[in-house]
């Protein structure tokens, strides 16, 4: 008996079990797979798999069930995502295409997934305090009150009422303007912060300290805000539907507490394999309501911290925010994993990278 081929019949036992969602025996295997043994000496082979923990039976007359090792071998042997074909990525790219807002594009992501998967797809807004600026637009609003329009290099919107007295003039706001675009593009947020309250103790800009103050706490809290990561949820009703209420309870609950999922996730897209996506199985999440769920996630995007200060630049290069599916452990892996990566590369396309290369 050799290793490299009890390994191809708990990989069978994988596929088939997945696929059925039944206990799988030998029978069954030397039918539906090209093993080249006997019933009987796959019997044997899975014997010894069971001894090794990486099945289990759960009835003495049953065929056996992969169990969390055994699905992690299967992970990790998939040598390669396979990508989605060309048809199914047009397809992304049309559902997604017509959005009309980062929002409904990270919506519409968190539907798309949900339906490719049949599982809870979880998609995270690009964090302000992984943000870098992009734009400033400063305008009069009433007599002493300024609206400042922020943009971020991810694509989000923020608008601050700047009250200062007295109103500087639209000569002076226009120029105070570009010079805070032209030394801040590319800026953190909060070193942005600090470089305009600089340029507000400047000769040429010294009329305008109390707006670059006002500016400078606007930037400031904008990076603070630890709720400005939405997160869109798409999914939970059908695979509620899909499954047994006690093996999905716990997951349900474990959906509500949506700062555990988004730590779970944050902390699963920065270790993403050479695949381009991080699975945890089961105890693998370290989250109790987790351990018959398999969470499947990616990061998009990518700090972009170029003129940045210490804690910035050792971030530069990790994803903005993340994308997953969560469902049960005996999910269909290859196709979550393909969606979730591929989902993944058009949103890095849709927040300024190369959209062209989605799922290369």
């Amino acid at each position: 008996m050799t290793q490299s081929r009890r390994m191809l019949v708990l990989r069978a036992v994988v596929e088939d079990y997945i696929r059925s969602q039944e206990p799988v025996g030998s029978t069954s295997l030397t039918r539906n797979h090209h093993l080249g043994v006997s019933s009987a000496t796959v019997r044997n082979d899975m014997a010894a798999l069971e001894d090794e923990g990486y099945l289990v039976q759960p009835h003495t007359s049953a065929g056996r069930v992969p169990t969390e090792k055994g699905y992690r071998y299967f992970v990790d042997r998939l040598a390669t995502v396979v990508p989605l074909s060309p048809a199914q990525r047009r397809a992304i790219g049309n559902f997604l295409g017509g959005s009309v807002s980062l929002e409904d594009t990270l919506q519409r992501a968190a539907r798309l997934l949900a339906r490719i998967t049949g599982q809870v797809a979880v998609v995270a807004s690009p964090a302000l305090s992984k943000s870098t600026l992009r734009h400033v637009e400063i305008v009069p609003v009433s007599m002493n009150k300024l609206l400042a329009v922020i943009i971020t290099d991810t694509g989000r919107v923020a608008q601050h009422t700047l009250e200062v007295r007295p109103l500087p003039s639209t000569e002076l706001l226009a120029t105070f303007s570009e010079t805070v675009n032209a030394r801040c593009a590319g800026q953190s947020l909060t070193l942005a912060a600090k470089t305009i309250v600089t340029l507000g103790k400047t000769v040429e800009h010294g009329e305008l300290s109390a707006l670059a103050q006002a500016l400078s706490r606007a930037l400031t809290s904008m990076a603070e805000d630890e709720q400005a990561t939405d997160m869109y949820m798409a999914g939970t009703s059908k695979l509620a539907h899909q499954h047994s209420g006690t093996e999905m309870a716990p997951l349900l609950d474990a959906l509500e507490e949506q700062v555990v999922i988004m730590r779970l996730m944050n902390s699963l897209s920065e270790e993403v394999t050479e695949n381009g996506v991080g699975v945890a199985i089961g105890s693998e999440t370290h989250t109790p309501e987790l351990m018959h769920a398999s969470v499947v996630t990616s990061g998009y995007g990518h700090i972009n911290a170029t003129v940045s200060e210490g804690s910035a630049s050792a971030q530069a290069g990790k994803p903005v925010a993340f994308v997953g599916s969560i469902g049960p452990t005996h999910m269909d892996y290859v196709t979550t994993m393909a969606a979730v990566r591929a989902v993944a590369r058009y949103l890095t396309g849709i927040i300024g990278e190369d959209a062209t290369d989605a799922d290369s």
